[in-house]
């Protein structure tokens, strides 16, 4: 099946997937997992990809642990009072700009929390189960400082247009995963040769189809690689909250359900970046301008979508689509979905889904019709993302801490 798409001119407005505001569905309001989910997504939006990965990935490992411990009292502490305060205790630490607002949603959800002492109980647990995962993640090497210099020589990454002053994400492959034992642990093959008759024929595809001003891209995948500029955990949250209320599944059942997301789409990432920097193969823009094999020099040749600053080999976005698909497969099904996603990237623009795997293969398409990946980055992300996952349901994937 593929995505169903539709122009909705009366949304112009509407701003679902990345927003400042933290406003929150009236869909997900019973649930305090699913509403500080959401609230984490948008917390999150305005970092880069890579640090809204780990910050989810924290505030959600946060929530699960505080509701299991919370559960496991009894009625002697507040589920509720554990989860939003666990929530608000990671978010405001790790995006400090937004803490009054989060302050703000804090004190509107423990108003609806009877007080005593089974409220005082989950807000003490929820502080702990916080306190205890930042500070886990205090000195985990996001921060690092990284030397990186493109070596320039063909088919090595080089800086891209518009011009970075540096690549992005050098030091990831040195942050502490979640749940992986090491960055390392699922690095991908070797990308095929950049004189080897797949890979010019995939730069190809990318040179006719990728191109800002190409005539062979139909208008529904000009919209798809801009939609899916948005990253991974800003996109997949959603859809995996619209799942959870299909499903209909417990507040439990989704505190570890979304732990178990963040933490394989992080992991993934993790590994990615390692992968990117040990083959650090250029981008299909540097490889068209310069010319290569077969294919004279485009010097003008100029992509759909803006080519982020990193190595492209595996794509990013395919290795986080790789590990959501894989999770949100096993815990809610494969099929029989009615997921409805818009974003910011490509105002007015619905896309619709009967399943997670067509948003996976969407999200490939996107990339190599938006001109800055070949299907070989795609396909090395889905499977490095989906082997990180398959880790991260074999450790985390059992009954409840």
């Amino acid at each position: 099946m593929t995505a169903r798409h539709s122009i909705q001119t009366c949304l112009a407005g509407a701003v679902l997937l990345i927003a400042t505001a933290l406003a929150v569905a009236p869909a997900a309001a019973d649930d305090v997992v699913l509403r500080w989910n959401e609230i984490a997504q948008q917390t999150v939006a305005e970092a880069i990809p890579l640090s809204q990965s780990r910050s989810m990935a924290i505030a959600q490992t946060a929530v699960l642990n505080a509701a299991a411990a919370a559960d496991a009292e009894g009625p002697a502490a507040s589920v509720d009072a554990a989860v939003v305060t666990a929530a608000h205790d990671s978010l405001a630490v790790l995006v400090p700009d937004k803490a009054a607002a989060l302050d703000q949603a804090l004190a509107a959800d423990l108003a609806t929390v009877k007080d005593g002492a089974p409220k005082d109980r989950g807000v003490a647990i929820g502080r702990d189960a916080a306190a205890a995962v930042l500070g886990a993640r205090k000195d985990d090497g996001a921060a690092a400082k990284v030397s990186y210099a493109p070596k320039e020589q063909p088919g090595y990454w080089q800086p891209t247009p518009p011009k970075f002053a540096s690549a992005l994400g050098a030091q990831w492959s040195r942050v502490t995963p979640f749940v992986i034992q090491s960055a390392d642990q699922f690095r991908p093959p070797a990308p095929a040769g950049i004189d080897s008759a797949n890979y010019l024929a995939e730069l190809r595809q990318v040179q006719e189809i990728g191109a800002a001003n190409s005539s062979k891209r139909p208008p529904e995948k000009t919209d798809a690689a801009k939609f899916w500029v948005q990253s991974g955990s800003q996109g997949w949250s959603v859809a995996a909250r619209q799942a959870s209320l299909e499903r209909k599944h417990t507040l439990l059942e989704n505190a570890q359900n979304f732990a178990l997301l963040s933490s394989a789409i992080a992991d993934a990432l993790i590994a990615c970046f390692d992968a990117k920097y040990a083959y650090e193969l250029w981008r299909p823009v540097t490889a068209l301008q310069a010319g290569v094999g077969d294919i004279a020099s485009s010097p003008d040749w100029q992509p759909l979508i803006a080519t982020p600053p990193f190595p492209a080999y595996p794509s990013g976005h395919a290795c986080a689509a790789g590990a959501a698909l894989t999770v949100l497969d096993r815990v809610y099904g494969p099929d029989g979905h009615k997921i409805t996603l818009t974003s910011t990237m490509a105002p007015g623009v619905t896309f619709s889904y009967g399943s997670f795997r067509e948003i996976a293969d969407q999200i490939d398409d996107a990339r190599v019709y938006g001109g800055i990946h070949t299907r070989q980055d795609q396909a090395a992300g889905r499977a490095l993302g989906q082997a990180v996952a398959g880790y991260v349901l074999e450790k985390m994937g059992g009954p409840l801490p």
